[in-house]
């Protein structure tokens, strides 16, 4: 078939599933997205092309689709796309941003979409190992609770080791009652081992001891592979057609086989909007400078299994080892003396020392306050307790807490290191390498044993487990290090680089950070380059009225390949909504002042909710003052996030705007959007502030740095715009369905008296606009 009857044939297709649905009205927009998909998946070329041998060049074909809230985006994708991979022998991979919309996809929408195609198809839900139990290691957790044999079972980082040394004995106690009952429900068959699918999802200091991972992971070799979760997860993704992933799943298994080949299945990009920060999210990487006892156990193990297996490559792991513990000592050292009056969390005198244990004991610095970190270096005693890592603190105010250091973070100006810190870095790098080949050479090996001694699986998957515990931390030190020590070109674009200090107890802990700064860049050479057809869609990909931010965000400016739509909603904003520009007297920049007549408009207008409302606030200081100031009778219709969890939360509004009392939501974020409350549940939205991003992350402050350096307003160009995205989520919270009546108030008087204001408000649903002066 030619492109233009696949296309024909996959419009049919989503005609004939709209029109076999009870009740269904026609929408023109969910139409034409639906032409959109079609036509963009039938252009493109899918599978292997030898163009040495005379065949065309692939040809790729991108669409980028905003659909308005009500447009029924996930129909209109789905049915054309899943057709259309039917008739051409190919897979639908659709990925998210959020477990909640995966499982909404594969729980509610695929199985009524599938009742009404003229083919049958399968789909499954693929999540990242992590979010699977380990069965193995539930079961060693549910019988003895923490591990406790070196040889064996300390599979534990150190962080966690000293938490549990810390833990109180009715709490280990708990942990274990909590692992066994976990473990049974499991046995029984009344649990599938997906951490989503328990009634009261555990927290991830809980789940993180029994999760699957993939480097401690031996997989077909394992005993109890039978009854891994995970990999039963994996068979079912064998036989489906359609398969829902996330964006962080997406990014982090490009080139590892678990989803299908990106450039012989159709790709929708779900939620969009979120790809790029996901993308700087997973190639961003960091490395701790102080804690650092995990290499010595990782040369010991990679010692002592490589001698078992007869690894000839083991034989440079001593020196490896030492030489890493060593520079990271003296890494830690320089940070702190080249930002350590940057980093300080306090002023008086104080006495540290900065170093870390290891078995020969503890090289580290006394420092005065007086004068520059490092300049008086001497050997140390070694911190209490005995196997204490990083920098112990003693105040001479004994009524001052150490908790008063930090959390602190320094960045590196234009990502130019002190020299200082180039020849260890290097020195780093090179001795991460050497060690990770090592172990490179030791877990081939014991792949090997396990295929020719099946029946010691048991034994050989606990020592690959044992290397693979930490040896992903080392992964993470060497590509840390080799992105810090990237020195851009003149004009090219810099990663962002900074440092942090926090407490761990009593103890300083430092680190080094690095990301690239441009989202697009690494999604053009790491994603785009392998996929030939993509839609990605959201009810927000214009910012200001345009697709242009999006596009470079994603990687998609200036590529010939890549279509825009833009979908309208087919609600009425003008009769349905009106969006109150609440003034005050105070200028938002002006925080306290303005916090405080905030929350008195705030409580006025709220006190006057008589179903449903939610509050979005832009810092955890602005919610804390308005629910401080809540008179005693509203403080039972205000339900505050994190109060509650958010399931519970939710379900505690629903019940009570059902019953005719109202209820408000305090929020911050996490609230602001992807949270679906239709009709009275939510008529009111209240946005206390315009939500722009923290002025101190680090890697916003790199790039703006270098738009600056480059003759760029990054204020016009990035703020402006990724805050009206933002101001976007939020305010569609207020109207979800044609019935739906809302009001939408903003406090933030920049909004109608800027000029950037004026380019959010360009952004926003054509809401009936009322300006109220301040009360």
């Amino acid at each position: 078939m030619s492109s233009t009857e696949w296309a024909q044939a996959a419009l049919q297709s989503f005609d004939a599933v709209v029109s076999a649905t009870e009740g269904f009205r026609s929408r023109p927009g969910q139409r034409l997205m639906a032409e959109q998909v079609a036509r963009t998946f039938s252009r493109a070329t899918l599978g292997k092309v030898d163009e040495e041998s005379g065949e065309a060049a692939p040809t790729r074909s991108i669409a980028v689709i905003q659909a308005g809230t009500g447009v029924g985006k996930s129909l209109a994708y789905c049915a054309p796309a899943i057709a259309l991979a039917l008739a051409r022998g190919t897979r639908v991979l659709i990925s998210t941003a959020t477990v909640a919309l995966q499982e909404q996809l594969v729980n509610k929408d695929l199985p009524a979409l599938a009742a009404l195609m003229p083919r049958p198809f399968k789909f499954a839900l693929a999540k990242g190992r992590g979010r699977y139990v380990c069965k193995l290691k539930l079961d060693r957790l549910a019988g003895h609770g923490e591990a406790e044999e070196e040889g064996e079972d300390d599979l534990f980082a150190e962080e966690e080791a000293a938490a549990r040394a810390k833990r109180p004995r009715h709490e280990t106690e708990a942990r274990i009652q909590f692992y066994s009952t976990m473990a049974q429900t499991l046995a029984k068959g009344a649990w599938d081992g997906d951490r989503d699918s328990l009634d009261t999802p555990p927290e991830p200091e809980v789940w993180s001891p029994v999760a699957a991972e993939g480097a401690s992971c031996t997989g077909k070799h394992c005993p109890a592979f039978s009854q891994c979760t995970y990999y039963d997860k994996r068979k079912e993704l064998v036989g489906a057609q359609v398969i829902v992933a996330n964006h962080d799943l997406l990014l982090s298994s490009l080139g590892a086989r678990v989803l299908p080949e990106l450039d012989n299945c159709l790709l929708v990009l779900d939620e969009a909007h979120h790809l790029p920060s996901t993308a700087l999210d997973q190639f961003a990487c960091s490395m701790d400078l102080s804690r650092i006892t995990w290499i010595e156990r990782l040369a010991s193990r990679g010692l002592r299994i490589g001698a078992l297996l007869e690894v000839a490559e083991i034989a440079d792991i001593p020196k490896h080892s030492a030489q890493l513990r060593q520079t990271l000592q003296d890494l830690a050292r320089i940070v702190m003396d080249v930002y350590g009056e940057q980093l300080k969390g306090f002023s008086g005198r104080i006495e540290r020392q900065v170093g870390a244990a290891d078995r020969d004991g503890l090289q580290g610095a006394k420092h005065s306050h007086s004068g520059r970190y490092g300049e008086h270096l001497q050997r140390g005693r070694p911190p209490e307790p005995a196997d204490a890592h990083g920098a112990r603190i003693r105040a001479e105010n004994p009524l001052r807490q150490p908790s008063a250091w930090g959390p602190a973070r320094v960045r590196v100006p234009r990502g130019e290191l002190p020299e200082q810190l180039i020849a260890p870095l290097g020195l780093l790098a090179a001795s991460a390498e050497g060690f990770l080949d090592a172990l490179r050479a030791i877990s081939k090996a014991l792949r090997a044993e396990m295929r020719d001694k099946p029946d010691e699986a048991k034994r050989l998957s606990t020592l690959y487990a044992q290397i693979g515990m930490l040896a992903p931390r080392l992964e993470e030190l060497h590509a840390t290090a080799q992105l810090l020590l990237q020195d851009a070109p003149e004009g090219a674009v810099p990663a962002a680089k900074w440092f942090t200090l926090e407490m761990d107890g009593d103890f300083i802990v430092v680190k080094a950070h690095a990301s690239p700064i441009l989202p697009g860049t690494t999604l053009r050479n790491h994603l785009w380059s392998a996929v030939r057809g993509a839609v990605l869609t959201s009810a927000t990909l214009t910012s200001c009225g345009h697709f242009d931010f999006f596009l470079r965000e994603a990687g998609l400016h200036g590529d010939e390949a890549t279509t825009t739509l833009e979908v309208p909603s087919p609600f009425n904003y003008a009769a349905q909504g009106t969006l109150i520009a609440a003034e005050t007297r105070a200028d938002p920049k002006n925080a306290a002042q303005f916090t405080t007549e905030m929350v008195d408009a705030l409580l006025h207008d709220i006190a006057r909710v008589e179903y449903g409302a939610l509050v979005l606030f832009t810092s955890r200081e602005q919610m804390r003052q308005a629910v401080d100031a809540l008179p005693t009778a509203m403080r039972s219709v205000v339900l505050v996030q994190n109060a509650l969890p958010r399931t519970q939360l939710l379900r505690r509004h629903r019940e009570r705007v059902e019953n005719g009392e109202p209820s408000v939501i305090f929020g911050m974020q996490s609230f602001g959007e992807g949270l679906d409350l239709p009709g009275r549940l939510c008529e009111s939205v209240f946005i206390t502030k315009l939500p722009f991003a923290p002025p101190d992350d680090p890697v916003g402050e790199a790039r703006a740095e270098w738009l600056r350096a480059v003759g760029r307003d990054p204020f016009s160009e990035l703020v402006v715009p990724a805050t009206a995205i933002r101001l976007a989520q939020w305010v569609g919270r207020a109207i979800r369905t044609e019935e739906d009546m809302a009001h939408v108030y903003c406090y933030d008087k920049r909004l109608t008296r800027t000029s950037y204001g004026q380019r959010l408000l360009k952004g926003l649903p054509p809401f009936a606009l009322e300006q109220r002066a301040p009360l």
